[in-house]
């Protein structure tokens, strides 16, 4: 009897390891709302992709779009000498354009490291620049006020013990020559080599804000959560970095706290609805790559743009708005002529974005107006972006009677008059649309 009760509690322990865990610290709901503040504040941060891609200039996923082998890929490791880069000329132009966070790549898929690490030789301490790139970031973006980031790459195409599998460049079609391609290659040297590397720059490069790691593809010949090691990762990583905000890409999203935030990757405006209530940000692109494209065509235009900012604070999240550096180290004239725009829109209408999230459920807005809301909880403010302006038009507004104070365009406090009607109130637009692709009325609540 004594075996079996033995027998069956060795069983359960086995089996109760194989369940789902709900947490994997013990932070409350409460504390989590203070360490996220500062960001959900925040709205809107710059991503930065960078690497040895900016040389071909042909997509970040060159290597792998174009099966490239690591001896066809080093002579952009030689190669690579961005002379011009000036990390102090990137955080001004973040800050200007309002963005109140930056993340870099430190390492992208293609495993070469914009950091001095003492793990690998592959890195940019060794190519012509001879420069810790991540140093320079990180000093120049906390020197203009800006929290800092960094993207790792979980997945590294370059080291020697990363298998292949269905997304490497050298990806084949069978189980069994996945087998015969990976003989010698040992995953669990590469995950000591991950998880160094990362201790490494949650350590050198004080206080860092955001983690960003990319990404998991579990399933047949492909990568997940016991790839990484991910558990103990994320241990890690909390207890060099208590404060720091986490992505949901390590395949834990069946934890609690396996992750701070969701990461809608280049979905539409239209979509970004269905992350109401959650933490979550919407990374995007300028266009339609991340890395610096060259030749690439299908640039957003600025009510684009201005489209996603708003609609994401609307919906109650942020946007990771991607620059791709070029191989001198500069942002495209593209990019640099698109922060500018925002810029200049932040300048007068920031305070509809910063703080906000989505209003209440007693305010909407009619169907036949193409507009967002967004407010602001602690001054009580509601903010009416207008996509759709009718020079010296009206808008009706149902259910809003003796809900306003007072009602003004944010860019000059200029008052916006208005009556009401029944339960709603009518507001008239100055004839004279104001000098911004998306004008704001600010709506001051009693």
């Amino acid at each position: 009897m004594k075996k079996i009760i033995i027998t069956l509690t060795v069983l359960l322990i086995a089996w109760s390891a194989l369940l789902p865990q709900s947490k994997i610290g013990n932070e409350t709901a409460a504390q989590k709302e203070q360490r996220m503040k500062w960001w959900t504040d925040a709205r809107f941060g710059m991503f930065i992709h960078w690497g040895l891609y900016a040389l071909p200039a042909r997509h970040e996923w060159v290597k792998h779009n174009e099966r490239l082998t690591n001896e066809q890929y080093q002579n952009y490791f030689e190669e690579f000498n961005p002379v011009n880069y000036d990390p102090v000329k990137w955080a001004k132009a973040a800050k200007q354009a309002g963005m109140k966070y930056a993340v870099l790549t430190s390492k992208h898929h293609e495993g070469f490291c914009l950091f001095d690490s003492k793990l690998t030789d592959y890195k940019s301490t060794n190519t012509p620049i001879k420069r810790d790139l991540v140093k320079e970031f990180v000093d120049a973006f906390r020197a203009e006020g800006l929290k800092v980031g960094f993207y790792y790459s979980l997945i590294d195409w370059h080291h020697p013990d990363f298998t292949i599998d269905r997304v490497h460049p050298q990806r084949v079609t069978s189980s069994a020559e996945y087998e015969t391609l990976n003989k010698g290659k040992d995953m669990n040297r590469y995950r000591t080599y991950l998880h160094d590397q990362i201790k490494e720059l949650l350590t050198n490069y004080g206080k860092i804000d955001i983690l960003w790691l990319d990404f998991s593809y579990p399933g047949e010949n492909g990568k997940g959560r016991d790839d990484w090691g991910a558990i103990e990762l994320i241990k890690m990583v909390r207890k060099l970095q208590p404060g720091i905000i986490i992505d949901n890409r390590l395949d834990l999203n069946d934890y609690e706290d396996g992750y701070d935030f969701e990461t809608p990757e280049q979905v539409s405006p239209s979509k970004l609805a269905e992350y109401k209530g959650k933490y979550w940000e919407t990374c995007q692109t300028f266009s339609g790559s991340w890395g610096y494209y060259r030749d690439e065509s299908s640039w957003k235009t600025q009510r684009q743009l201005l489209d996603l900012l708003i609609t994401s604070t609307a919906n109650g999240g942020n946007l990771l708005l991607n620059v791709g550096p070029t191989a001198k180290g500069e942002f495209d004239y593209r990019a640099t002529e698109a922060i500018e725009k925002i810029g200049y829109w932040m300048q007068a209408n920031s305070e509809s974005i910063y703080n906000c999230t989505y209003a209440p459920d007693e305010f909407g807005i009619p169907e036949n107006i193409d507009a967002r809301l967004t407010y602001n909880p602690e001054r009580r403010r509601l903010y009416l972006h207008l996509f759709d302006y009718s020079s010296g038009g009206k808008i009706r507004l149902k259910g809003y009677k003796d809900k306003i104070k007072y009602a003004q365009l944010l860019n000059d406090n200029s008052e916006i008059r208005y009556q009401s009607n029944d339960n709603d109130i009518i507001f008239e637009l100055p004839t004279q649309k104001p000098p911004y692709e998306v004008p704001v009325i600010e709506l001051i609540l009693k």
